[in-house]
């Protein structure tokens, strides 16, 4: 299953150079944001890592248009004594290529915890779902999805450990935490979904 359970295409403009990551392995990562328009005009900022070989082959340059395949991963972060979850794009190919901006997400997990459904103010429906989604050496990874209106409604019936598949975007979302410094800025990273695939006796 892991090995088509996560899989993201984008295209957008690299908003800054790559800063270095990390190494593992030998091999040296490096990470940078890659703008990509909605269709209202607004853009997400998303994270992605790549391996330095991926983006020397690629030639990329800032303001350039760059093209990502790869898996939307999470990672758990402890920063001063508290975890949080780290999502970022892993890149498997990266192409510098001019065309309409993408931003498509496949993905088949699990429910991990109980979806969480509410209304806005304005009456419109959404349903919060964590979707522990496989991949190899017995690994997962633990991807925030919001699904809106009817697919919100039947995605409300499921339960933690049952199976869903998802098709979406991946999106950025900019938030104010009031903390004991007061008030921060944070990013969150999430997939909104355009459609579900639900058990059907759930349906």
């Amino acid at each position: 299953m892991e090995h088509n359970a996560n899989q993201i295409t984008l295209r957008g403009n690299l908003s800054a150079p790559p800063t270095f990551s990390h190494e593992n392995h030998g091999k040296q990562f490096y990470r940078f944001f890659l703008e990509v328009p909605r269709l209202s005009g607004v853009a997400d900022t998303l994270p992605v890592i790549a391996e330095a070989s991926l983006l020397e082959s690629a030639g990329a340059d800032p303001g350039g248009m760059l093209t990502v395949t790869g898996q939307i991963r999470s990672h758990n972060v402890r920063t001063d004594g508290r975890r949080h979850l780290m999502i970022f794009v892993f890149a498997s190919a990266l192409t510098c290529e001019d065309g309409e901006a993408l931003n498509d997400a496949v993905l088949e997990g699990f429910l991990c915890r109980e979806p969480i459904y509410r209304r806005t103010p304005l009456g419109r429906e959404i349903c919060d779902v964590m979707l522990a989604v496989p991949r190899a050496f017995q690994r997962a990874d633990y991807l925030p999805c919001i699904l809106w209106g009817r697919t919100a409604q039947e995605a409300s019936r499921c339960h933690t450990r049952d199976k869903i598949g998802i098709t979406g975007r991946l999106q950025s979302r900019v938030y104010t935490k009031l903390t004991e410094e007061g008030a921060e800025e944070r990013t969150a990273y999430e997939i909104s979904a355009l459609t579900a695939q639900i058990p059907m006796d759930l349906l």
